[in-house]
């Protein structure tokens, strides 16, 4: 197949899910055209190298400015703030301009995440026509947008658990327009991805059908919405049996700017490290990340707590930690730290929203407690047994192998681009000789 991939960021290996799925179909043998932004020197010279995968690159520049001015040109409308935050008309113009050049030349269109829906709906043949600078041509190509997540559910956590007070005055502003243009998005791409069974029901929900549905007896067909999962790089993150694990040392991982990692590592530090230290007063604490904020990077003057900062490559802090966290309080979709740690072979003790996209079994593939108590009792009790340490440690990387290798995804996601294209060639077919 011939794919165009658009990202609303540089899909660099930090942003692993169109990361992955990218070079995981270019190596199944499609052509794939990534259209994206780019936003430094570093993510350009990233994009350049692509090309040596045989993938082709149509990219534009984003600056902090246009961040800002998206923002302000979005705030008087009902259009979300962050629907409008990546938006480059530039990055419109030169996929037009390669449409034009090359005749129909995609047979489908991948569209990322809720802050590149506005170009989906820019391509989408059921709202506009693309107008090119030689003609005006109807962009009628299959479109199957990756929601990733159900951004307004992540919303409504956050606008209730967020430290950030700032933070939660935009979240509570952005929320309901959210609300409304996911549940208008959904119906309008042949195909919406999620990654979790969760945020496909929060999105369904979401639906003005759906709604209708509650009030009314009237049979109403449901948008189609497929879950497509998270993977793991199971050849990067691998357990290493050359490195010896530190004694008694826990790790947590992930963005240390980004609101929910850091409610969740004040959270471990605050109520659940001082009933472990109460039992034993040695276990020391890795909080491993970039950009962290001044309330994480204030936790360092702790003298068993270590703040990493940002770091090229997080496999020798999980190979060395005894077991690694995620107290997860709020959040939406899978959580990539969980499945790093797994990959890894490093035992995982974590909060049920850090799991519940996962089908783990607690006490086999790992430990899932939420109160703070059973938190920390957790914590010291596979301290204190490292048989039951490396037995949790193994299974965990069974399961990311069962269940979360990215070629098997990709597999699972060229399926559902043949099962769209088939359905919007057959509609197309019967709108011709209607």
């Amino acid at each position: 197949m011939n794919i165009l991939y658009l990202v609303p960021y540089a899909p660099t290996p930090i942003r692993t899910r169109p990361y992955n799925l990218i070079r995981a179909l270019a190596s199944r043998g499609h052509q794939v055209t990534v259209a994206t932004l780019w936003e430094n020197e570093d993510e350009r010279l990233f994009l350049e190298s692509l090309a040596d995968k045989d993938i082709r690159v149509i990219s534009a520049p984003l600056t902090r400015f246009q961040k800002i001015i998206n923002l302000l040109t979005a705030l008087p409308t009902q259009l979300p703030l962050q629907a409008n935050y990546c938006w480059q008309p530039q990055l419109v113009n030169r996929i037009s301009e390669q449409w034009a050049a090359g005749g129909r030349q995609w047979d489908i269109v991948h569209i990322e995440h809720l802050r590149g829906a506005k170009y989906g709906l820019q391509f989408n043949n059921k709202n506009i026509r693309v107008h090119l600078r030689s003609s005006a041509s109807h962009f009628s190509i299959p479109i199957v947008w990756d929601s990733v997540d159900c951004i307004s559910y992540l919303f409504e956590q956050a606008a209730q658990g967020s430290q950030d007070f700032f933070g939660r005055r935009i979240t509570r502003l952005d929320l309901p327009r959210t609300r409304k243009f996911e549940g208008h998005l959904i119906h309008h791409f042949d195909r919406v991805l999620v990654t979790s069974q969760i945020d496909k029901d929060a999105l369904e929900q979401l639906s003005p059908i759906s709604q209708k549905s509650k009030s009314s007896s009237i049979v109403h067909h449901p948008p189609f919405i497929s879950v497509l999962p998270n993977g793991v790089n199971l050849n990067y993150f691998a357990p290493d049996p050359l490195v010896r694990r530190e004694p008694a040392t826990l790790v947590v991982t992930g963005k240390m700017s980004y609101h929910a990692n850091i409610a969740m590592v004040k959270h471990l530090y605050q109520d659940i490290m001082p009933l472990v230290w109460a039992s034993q007063p040695d276990v020391k604490l890795w909080i491993v990340g970039k950009d962290p904020s001044r309330d994480i990077q204030a936790l360092g003057q702790h003298p068993l707590v270590f703040i990493s900062g940002t770091v090229e490559d997080v496999r020798p802090y999980l190979h060395g930690a005894t077991l690694a966290v995620a107290p997860v309080t709020y959040g939406a979709g899978i959580q990539n730290k969980v499945l790093e740690a797994m990959a890894c072979a490093t035992p995982v003790v974590a909060g049920r929203k850090a799991v519940a996209a996962l089908d783990i079994e607690h006490g086999v593939d790992g430990l899932v407690v939420d109160a703070p108590r059973e938190f920390a009792d957790a914590i010291l009790t596979l301290l204190s047994n490292p048989e039951k340490c490396a037995q949790i440690g193994r299974s965990g990387r069974l399961y990311t192998e069962t269940h979360h290798n990215w070629h098997h995804l990709a597999e699972q996601l060229e399926g559902i681009y043949h099962e769209v294209i088939h359905r919007h060639n057959c509609q197309d077919s019967y709108t011709t000789h209607s």
